[in-house]
């Protein structure tokens, strides 16, 4: 699937998960109040807040798809990235949230009624499932971290039930806190990734997979008439899109062209750069003298 068509996806899918997610956040608010239920207006806050994740995942794709201009020539695309960094600095302020949440509710039971907590929980764990299907597995650190938000509200909801059964049988209570307990370190792991993704991103780091040791060896002994190659640079738009920069030494008796074009079909074929600038030398590099 190309790019284009793979963002066209990726945003159609976002939209969707945003109306459902909001939908359904809405339909929990009236059902916490209803039981009574701290634990499914808690999971209510949380879709509200994936809500917005998702609504601003969304959005950042969109304004990523806007044409270059004279202010960003790049594009929008690092919005994505910014969505997903944002992201998960929202998905650590939730787990700072459920942390406290759970200690107080060790040391401060809540009643509910469990049946009522149980039907609507039941039915966010079968929409959380499918909008986490979705999300799942797609290449965009942006959708994956809009996914570990509704993998919180998917692990919210089974929280939910687990509670509300417990409480029905054997009315104990605590067990909602402990389980937030374990969701929070399950979503404090997804929080840290997609941070340090984001953040390397951000950072120019040189994007996941790639060694400019071996892009530099690789350019410099296989294509012919490159006599050195040096001051490689590769950094990334969004975690699909990598570019690099670098100087090439060729041999000025042969056409210079064809030994550029040779060399980007190297970058593109072995290590998936589609986007890189060669500044071509045939004596010593300027930037040296």
């Amino acid at each position: 699937m190309s790019h284009l068509h793979a963002d066209d996806h990726n945003e159609a899918v976002l939209k969707r998960a945003f109306f459902v997610i909001t939908g359904f956040a809405l339909i929990e608010v009236a059902g916490g109040i209803v039981a009574n239920s701290l634990t499914l207006l808690a999971d209510a806050g949380h879709m509200f807040l994936d809500a917005t994740a998702l609504g601003l995942a969304w959005y950042a794709m969109r304004l990523s798809r806007r044409e270059i201009d004279g202010t960003l020539s790049y594009g929008y695309h690092r919005w994505q990235v910014l969505a997903a960094f944002v992201n998960g600095l929202t998905l650590l302020l939730l787990v700072v949230w459920i942390l406290i949440e759970a200690i107080t509710r060790i040391h401060t039971p809540e009643t509910m009624l469990p049946l009522p907590a149980l039907s609507v929980a039941a039915t966010g764990f079968v929409i959380n499932l499918i909008v986490f299907r979705w999300l799942h597995g797609r290449h965009s650190a942006n959708v994956r971290a809009a996914a570990l938000h509704v993998l919180g509200d998917l692990l919210g909801s089974a929280a939910a039930i687990i509670a509300a059964v417990v409480v029905y049988f054997w009315g104990w209570t605590q067990v909602d806190a402990l389980l937030a307990l374990v969701i929070a370190v399950i979503l404090g792991r997804g929080a840290w990734r997609v941070l340090r993704e984001s953040t390397h991103i951000l950072l120019e780091g040189v994007p996941t997979g790639l060694d400019l040791d071996e892009i530099t060896h690789t350019l410099s002994t296989e294509v012919p008439g490159v006599t050195g190659v040096h001051h490689v640079h590769a950094w990334a738009l969004t975690a699909e899109k990598p570019l690099l920069t670098l100087h090439a030494n060729i041999d000025e008796r042969l056409d210079t062209h064809a030994v550029v074009a040779e060399l980007k079909r190297v970058l593109l074929g072995r290590f998936g750069i589609d986007h890189s600038t060669i500044q071509v030398e045939s004596g010593p590099c300027p930037d040296h003298q």
